[in-house]
């Protein structure tokens, strides 16, 4: 499947049942720091998920969610825009809950870095990816007119 470069934000979530209606949550942060808006109209596609047998998730230290049967080789998709490895140049965009810095590449993806600021151009080696987020370590600092 070929992903549209109109595409906002990208994660996965649960369908559930609440009062005859099925509800999806978006996270808080695309609202926060990411392009949606409170009480937009926006299009949503459902594409089906690699386990439909509602295997259960864990969240790790930093408060990443991993499934727990899922292998890492698996969380390595190529139709992420970032994988394992990679060395992105990114702006921190914002800062998040936890204080750490949040970016964005291709499509609105979101990279999480740890020990940055607003504003600021570094380096991120790709440490962790998910299907909602991928996380990061400066590799390098870079400055502003580089």
């Amino acid at each position: 499947m070929e992903d549209s470069d109109d595409l906002l934000c990208l994660f996965s979530a649960r369908v559930d049942n609440r009062q005859g209606s099925a509800v999806i949550e978006i996270p808080r942060q695309e609202i926060t720091v990411g392009a949606a808006k409170d009480g937009e109209v926006y299009r949503v596609a459902l594409l089906p998920s690699d386990s439909a047998d509602g295997e259960s998730e864990k969240e790790t230290s930093s408060g990443r969610s991993l499934r727990e049967s899922e292998p890492k080789e698996r969380r390595t998709d190529p139709d992420l825009p970032v994988e394992e490895g990679d060395q992105r140049t990114v702006t921190i965009e914002d800062i998040g809950e936890q204080g750490d810095g949040i970016a964005r590449v291709k499509r609105g993806y979101v990279v999480i870095v740890p020990d940055t600021e607003v504003g600021e151009r570094v380096v991120a080696e790709i440490t962790d990816v998910t299907p909602n987020v991928a996380f990061g370590r400066v590799s390098e600092r870079k400055d502003y007119y580089e």
